[in-house]
């Protein structure tokens, strides 16, 4: 806009007398200008549209502004301020105007200023020409003769506008007033004062005098129709601008006056309702408390009796509607207040809380209710059924700023309020007891809540059910919260003692019995208003908190009271409950959640002193499966009659499974063979649903449809509650041995493809349970057989190899940075879940050859493991180089994953002995080079690239053996500098030296030890039990203070005399020792498989570099092996199983025989020997895989499992003792998906090859043979703890797999944590010795 029109603008010196918001619909101005002063009627009525289309626009600004002068301000500055300015056709319309008046004097102006100095329009220069332009136009005469006709013509315009507005108020004041006499006599409706909003009225602005002047028209003694009048003057005007005003305070009172007269009520609510809408805290308090105060005065003048038998309350009654309509209002600025009064002082908002707790327990502070008193209406009945559940009440305690005051004014002056919310809990209780028929309670509250049928009264079972549920929200908030609960006990009437946290909690328990269900004859009934969906509400909201559930839930009445009704069925007695089957799922229910926490599990498990049971008290949890088996079997005779449902039993079996989903609770649960019941159950009800007929088109669909429906959902409910025991590794074989583990891991994979969740208690999804059936055979061969090895294989391919692209993209997809995408990290710690078990290798590669096609079409997509190591790791051919669309991607992909299971080094052998892998990369490192001219010919030198530099690190990690000080694994990365790669890339084995440290000192002759000098000694000692604990202690002191002299012959001395010594013990031989009567000819006949071969090449590489072994030691650890074989032959049953791990014998390398081989020091005589004293000991089923595989000492179905004692023992507990010890460490791996079931079954499997230095590798197994077996899990879980600072770093970046595989244990030592162990020994040995020691029937 020019200066000139900016200033001409500005100037306007018109100040109407008021503005108005118009709903008139003007018309745009588009013809040309005119004088002013010469304008007609009709440009003017024209032009008088404009000004109104533009105030129209602008409403929103002038109706918020809180006064007159605040209103001009908004005016003058509205090109500031509003980016439509220009827009509008009054400015065009003014713009047009100044230009025809004002263009030629402008230009004239502009040409004098510049033809001296030729300035031109940019910079400061242009500033100063602009002020000088605008300046001299502004004193020209031109300039006054537009401006004088401009003013009076506007000033014409305006007037007619406030004239014709104040017609229009006057004929609205006519019609509204009319419209009330007409509605005087109507029925009560919901058409409550704040239903208009202000946002839907038009203002004027008042003037002060003007307010001052209502305000005496307003006085009592005023006759009613002036009074009317005044009201509707007020309603018209500006809230902010009442509120402000200075006679504000004779206003208040004089509305308050007001609100008492029935036919000015509703206009001073009309009023109150647009004040709370449109005005800030500070003023709106002022008319809460007025109103809070007219309500109170009300109930003070005329007391109004509770309606008791038959009688009821009206509604439409007027004195009663007006209650109504003015407490409906206070309700709403209640929910509303809290979004906003955050912003004001504190005052502000403790004066609304104080006025509404003040009248909601006004007559309780003045002890109206006396015992003989009748009992009177109250405020607080009339909100309760505007606001039954409390919703006001719930938003108060929602937010700490509130929430602080609430409870401090509550304990302080009005704790009255929660006495009697308390008060009517308990009284609604005491009539659900008296009662013989079901109430109608429920269903007379909700008919009136829920709006289906306006209703006009209410009879007082109706307020009083309406008030329980009110105080039943209000004490249920409370409960949650820590200083609500300080406000217990409280004293109520007719109570010798104050009424505790958990007195409340047993009070709603049994109104929760009283109610299971609500009654269903009215077709408007729903369940939300019930007492038993109330009560729950109230106990889930207690479960999810741990504090409160342990001051409220977690207590012996409240468990008592819960478990009373069990115990009643299962001692053949009738429980008092009105519907058995109903309560008993409720009951079930908060069981469930109770044992979904760590405190609550506790309590279930051992808290002996809770329930009574048969005269004797006994732990919840045994009292829980007591019950549910009695449910499968329906074996409870007391409740034939009503039949109990399938919902019920399924409640409770949630329940259980709570329990046995825990490595703790399924211990405790094992001995009642509940998983046999669950099994029995499923494959009736699966027999049952294959005989109900098919329903046939046409045919009545009636009972069988729904009874097939019935039996589907109940299978699928057995199914799951079976699938939940494979959450520990002890239960997974007890899943195993029903024979149904094909099934459930079917109906996993159907739920897991959904994204559903495991249950309504379960934080994580299918993650921890698939890596715990993917550690073992039969569970891994489960999921390939379900589809679920498939889709993962699918699933990796689309995003490696197919994307996003497929689809349109705008802008193209970044080419990663990282050796693992993110969009393939899932998929790649997914395969490192499935594939971290050698068993599970086995099982999905074993006897499976690669493709090895001459052509890969593009569209072929791998559909299985062995497909996969084809396409991305086994890539020797430009037909598999040219099938991938991102090759260097896909490989270095392939090869990370390959990394990852050689780290397995019975995965690592399988692998190689079926698909040469070694070959492979080394030929690929050969065919990777450049060839450089030199003078003596050509020099050819490996490429360093991305897949190079990984298939270096691939080669050196299976070409090394050796713990954290033993080898160095070069990094993936390259570092900057002139040398970005020092390491030396190699072609061909052995791997360069430098990849190998200096091997530790291995003390031969340590005579000047404590324990050396006690074994030539024992021979001595008579009691064998005393030499064992002269030698553990021995031992003991040895480790903490010497443990670098307990290697070489010491050592190999001292497991050779303490396997001697306990193979003649009687009580310590607990297998039937190992005989080896083959010949020396037909022991070297023996023929070794591949992989037992290659293992013999890797021990004796290893052996070498220990400088323990000769170069001919492979052939005595050949017969070694051949020995062994044959021993452990004729121990070994002939399994029928078709799992390839169970087919050719042990599937893998025996590094147990291979350890004591090293430590002998070649000696296979010796190494024999103690092999076969140590197979007479129980801890040999544990450090000692191949010995125990598919052994004759197991049941025969558990022998064919093909699940190893070392996971569903030693790794059961490990993850038991985790829980208890290293919570943190626990609580990581169920978020991560990985399980340490699965980490102690891949180091326990190879006796930490790879992972700890040879010392402490010998320690380990010293330790166990010495100590007990039991320390094989006190040595994981120390590991465990060892490890935690770096387990919880790595979880964040989801690198904790991969770090658990690939690195070793740095920094650990056997001796450090030797106390420790003792530590656990001493805690845990009477649970985990003793279960081991019941190896040969575990399941039983």
């Amino acid at each position: 806009m020019h200066p000139d029109q900016r200033a001409a603008v500005s100037q306007q010196d018109y100040r109407p007398p008021g503005r108005v918001k118009s709903t008139d619909q003007g018309q745009g101005f588009n013809g040309p200008a005119v004088e002013m002063s010469q304008l007609s009627a009709e440009d003017e009525a024209e032009l008088q549209s404009l000004l109104k289309q533009l105030l129209r626009s602008i409403n929103d600004q002038i109706s918020g502004a809180p006064s007159t002068e605040c209103a001009e301000e908004i005016l003058l500055h509205l090109e500031e301020t509003d980016k439509n300015f220009h827009n509008y056709e009054f400015v065009k319309y003014l713009r047009q105007y100044v230009e025809r008046s004002l263009g030629t004097v402008v230009e004239e102006e502009t040409k004098n200023l510049t033809r001296g100095d030729g300035q031109h329009a940019i910079g400061s220069g242009h500033d100063t020409l602009i002020h000088a332009v605008t300046q001299s136009t502004r004193d020209s005469a031109e300039y006054q003769q537009m401006m004088q006709p401009l003013k009076n013509s506007m000033m014409m315009v305006v007037e007619s506008l406030i004239n014709k507005f104040e017609e229009d108020q006057v004929r609205k004041e006519e019609m509204h007033r009319e419209k009330q006499h007409s509605q005087s006599n109507s029925q009560y409706t919901d058409n409550c004062s704040d239903s208009d909003s202000s946002f839907n009225q038009s203002y004027a602005f008042i003037r002060q005098e003007q307010l001052q002047a209502l305000a005496e028209k307003l006085d009592p003694s005023r006759p009613k129709e002036v009074r009317w009048e005044a009201l509707q003057a007020l309603c018209c005007a500006n809230p902010s601008d009442v509120l402000s005003c200075e006679s504000w305070s004779s206003l208040r009172r004089n509305l308050s006056a007001a609100l008492t007269d029935p036919d000015l009520s509703d206009t001073v609510l009309q009023f109150f309702a647009k004040s709370f809408s449109s005005s800030p805290l500070n003023v709106t308090r002022e008319l809460y408390t007025s109103l809070a105060k007219s309500v109170e005065s009300s109930f003070v003048s005329q007391k109004r009796s509770f309606p008791t038998g038959s009688a009821s309350i009206a509604i439409d009654r007027p004195e009663i509607s007006r209650l109504l309509k003015q407490i409906r209002l206070m309700n709403d600025f209640q929910k509303e207040v809290t979004t906003f009064w955050i912003r004001h002082p504190e005052k502000y908002m403790e004066e609304v809380i104080e006025s509404t707790l003040y009248l909601l327990s006004f007559p309780h502070e003045h002890g109206s209710a006396s015992p003989g008193t009748e009992k009177a209406l109250e405020p607080i009945h009339l909100l309760a059924l505007l606001d039954i559940k409390a919703t006001w009440f719930i938003k108060w305690m929602h937010g700490c700023y509130s929430r602080t005051v609430v409870l401090r004014l509550l304990e302080r002056k009005y704790k009255s309020l929660i006495v009697a919310a308390l008060q009517q809990c308990i009284h609604y209780s005491e009539s659900c007891e008296c009662s013989t028929n079901e109430t109608t309670d429920p269903q007379s509250a909700e008919q009136q809540s829920t709006g289906s049928v306006q209703r006009s009264v209410y009879t007082g079972k109706e307020l009083e059910y309406a008030f329980f549920v009110h105080s039943l929200c209000v004490l249920g908030k409370l409960l949650i919260y820590t200083n609500g609960r300080k406000l217990f006990p409280i004293r109520v009437r007719k109570r010798k003692d104050p009424v505790s946290l958990t007195d409340l909690v047993v009070i709603l328990i049994n109104i929760m019995y009283q109610h299971p269900k609500p009654p269903h004859s009215d077709p408007s009934h729903t369940d939300s208003l019930s007492p038993s969906c109330l009560v729950m509400e109230v106990l889930w909201m207690l479960c999810e908190r741990t504090e409160c559930a342990a001051e409220c839930l977690h207590q012996t009445p409240v468990i008592e009271t819960l478990l009373a009704p069990v115990i009643a069925l299962l001692n053949g007695q009738q429980a008092k409950l009105k519907s058995p089957a109903a309560t008993l799922t409720l009951i079930a229910d908060v069981l469930a959640r109770i044992a979904n926490t760590d405190r609550g599990l506790s309590l279930f498990l051992y808290e002996k002193n809770l329930v009574i049971a048969h005269s004797e008290r006994t732990f919840p949890a045994h009292v829980i499966v007591q019950f549910t088996l009695r449910l499968l079997e329906k074996e409870l005779s007391s409740l034939s009659e009503s039949d109990p449902s399938q919902t019920s039993c399924g409640a409770f079996i949630f329940v259980c499974r709570q329990i046995y989903n825990t490595c703790e609770g399924l211990q405790l649960l094992r001995p009642y063979g509940l998983h046999k019941a669950v099994a029995a159950a499923w494959k009736k009800t699966s027999s049952l649903s294959e005989r109900v007929p098919t329903p046939v088109p046409g045919a009545t669909a009636g009972t069988s449809t729904q009874e097939l429906q019935n039996m589907l959902i109940w299978e699928e409910t057995l199914l799951d509650s079976l699938l939940n025991f494979a959450a520990t590794p002890k239960g997974l074989l007890m899943l195993q041995q029903t024979g149904a583990i094909n099934e459930c891991v079917s109906y996993m994979f159907s739920r897991f493809t959904k994204k559903l969740q495991v249950s309504r208690c379960e934080k994580f999804g299918y993650g921890v349970m698939v890596t715990q059936v993917a550690a073992t055979a039969p569970g891994v061969a489960a999921l390939h057989s379900s589809g679920f090895v498939q889709a993962l294989v699918v699933e990796l391919w689309s995003v490696l190899e197919c994307g996003s692209e497929d689809v349109g993209v705008v802008r193209p997809k970044p080419t990663p940075m990282d050796p693992i995408d993110g969009s393939c990290l899932k998929s790649f710690l997914s395969f490192v879940n499935l594939l971290s078990s050698s068993q599970s290798v086995w099982e999905l590669l074993g006897r499976q050859p690669l493709a090895n096609k001459s052509e890969y079409t593009l569209r072929e997509m791998p559909t299985s493991i062995p497909d996969l190591i084809d396409r991305l790791i086994a890539v020797n051919s430009d037909a598999k180089i040219h099938s991938l669309f991102h090759y260097e991607q896909s490989h270095t992909f392939g090869l990370r994953l390959l990394s990852v299971l050689c780290c397995n080094l019975d995965s690592f052998l399988l692998l190689e002995s079926q698909y040469n892998i070694c070959s492979m990369l080394l030929k690929s490192q050969r065919e990777n080079v450049t060839e450089l001219d030199a003078d003596d010919g050509l020099l050819r030198e490996l490429i360093i690239d991305n897949l190079s530099v990984e298939r270096n690190h691939v080669l050196v990690r299976v070409g090394v053996v050796g713990g954290p000080s033993e080898r160095k694994l070069p990094p993936r990365s390259l570092q900057e500098g002139e040398d970005p790669y020092p390491w030396p890339m190699f072609s061909s084995y052995p791997p360069p030296d430098c990849y190998t440290l200096d091997p530790p000192q291995i003390h031969h002759d340590s005579q000047d030890s404590e324990i050396g000098t006690f074994l030539p000694l024992s021979k001595d000692l008579k009691s064998k039990d005393s030499w064992m604990e002269i030698c553990r202690r021995q031992y003991c002191r040895a480790m903490t203070s010497e443990p670098n002299i307990l290697t070489g012959k010491v050592l190999a001395d001292l497991l050779e005399k303490v396997a001697a010594h306990l193979s003649n013990s009687a009580a310590e031989c607990f297998f039937t020792p190992a005989q080896c009567k083959a010949e020396e000819k037909s022991v070297k006949s023996a023929v070794l498989s591949s992989v037992e071969q290659l293992g013999i090449d890797t021990c004796v590489r290893y052996g070498s570099y220990l400088k323990l072994l000769t170069d001919d030691a492979v052939n005595d650890l050949t017969l070694l092996m051949q020995h062994i074989n044959i021993v452990l032959s004729t121990q070994t049953v002939k399994s029928a199983s078709e799992q390839i791990t169970q087919q050719d014998g042990y599937p893998g390398h025996d590094w147990l025989a291979s350890t004591v081989f090293l430590l002998m020091a070649g000696d296979m005589k010796r190494s024999l020997g103690f092999l076969l004293n140590l197979s007479s000991l129980l801890t040999s089923a544990f450090i000692w895989p191949a010995r125990i595989h598919a052994s004759v000492h197991f049941p025969v179905e558990v022998a064919e499992s093909g699940i190893p004692p070392v996971y569903w023992c030693t790794a059961h507990y490990v993850e038991m003792l985790l829980k208890a010890e290293v919570p943190l460490v626990h609580s990581v791996f169920r978020m991560s998906g990985f399980t340490p079931s699965q980490m102690c079954l891949h180091w326990l499997t190879q006796c930490f090859w790879n992972y700890l230095d040879w010392t402490e590798i010998c320690h380990y197994l010293s330790t166990c043979v010495v100590m007990g077996p039991d320390y094989q899990v006190y040595m994981c879980v120390s590991i465990f703890k060892h490890l935690q600072p770096d387990i919880l770093q790595l979880t964040q970046s989801r690198e904790l797999q991969v770090f658990l595989k690939e690195d070793p244990i740095q920094g650990f030592t056997v001796g450090d944590y030797l106390p420790f162990m003792e530590e656990l020994e001493r805690s845990y040995r009477h649970i985990v010795l003793t279960d081991m020691k019941t190896i040969s029937s575990p399941v039983q």
